[in-house]
């Protein structure tokens, strides 16, 4: 799928947690953009001392049927990619490229699903979900969550509400640092797919996030069986893995 420079306007901006936002772009050219869900798009932002550009790519969080184009990020100090998006305003120009990315939801109707994410990892699992019960997908979809606090939380009730309207769709958010209160799962993603995942026969894994989760969800799995392992590493707004 080649990519293609696109333009567009903000049409909405929310903060889903202290230093977590959802951006809306409607598209102005093209109209609408043909992406496979888990794809992303990317920006040429400018730092100080350096001549040329540098490229920041953000997963796409929503699915290919709407017209508007999402993103969810979260700021990092100091990051020219973070600082740049974030400077946006509702009805503010901008410009990027794509779709691109070989991290993408497949169309193997034969296996179950099990999505496994960290912090902003979640944006091109959005984009799969929704994209998924769209179709009606009957297969089991699994999805595990990590985030460090409450404070971190976000998008629980949209989620909560898909595993309402999907019985084939199951849900577990668990945190790494609660704080009082917290009467969810406890701990890092790395122990749910542990201790719940107890075969890998018929599964599809799909991985986002940091580069340590990948590791290590990656050799939990293999030790379980073969199974297709999708893979997209985070990187920081510096350009460095996410660990």
């Amino acid at each position: 799928m080649p990519t293609h420079p696109c333009s567009a306007q903000v049409s909405r901006i929310r903060d889903l947690t202290y230093d977590v936002r959802e951006i809306s772009l409607h598209l102005v050219d093209p109209p609408q953009l043909d992406f496979k869900a888990g794809q992303f798009i990317s920006f040429e932002v400018f730092n100080e001392g350096l001549k040329r550009p540098l490229v920041r790519p953000y997963s796409i969080a929503s699915p290919p049927s709407q017209r508007e184009i999402t993103l969810v990020l979260n700021l990092i100090a100091g990051g020219p990619g973070s600082t740049y998006l974030f400077s946006l305003k509702a009805g503010d120009k901008t410009r990027f490229t794509g779709p691109a990315g070989s991290f993408y939801l497949r169309e193997d109707v034969t296996r179950d699903l099990l999505f496994v994410a960290t912090g902003t990892g979640i944006a091109p699992f959005r984009s799969m979900l929704l994209t998924l019960f769209e179709r009606g997908v009957s297969r089991p979809v699994t999805l595990y969550w990590g985030l460090r606090s409450q404070r971190d939380l976000y998008y629980q009730e949209e989620l909560e509400g898909l595993a309402r309207a999907h019985q084939n769709f199951a849900c577990v958010t668990t945190l790494s640092r609660p704080e009082n209160g917290w009467a969810g799962e406890r701990g890092r993603v790395t122990r749910l797919v542990e201790e719940r995942v107890s075969s890998v026969k018929d599964l599809a894994v799909y991985l986002c996030g940091n580069n340590g989760m990948i590791k290590a969800v990656t050799e939990m799995v293999r030790k379980k069986g073969l199974c297709p392992i999708y893979r997209e590493k985070f990187y920081d707004d510096a350009g460095e893995p996410n660990d």
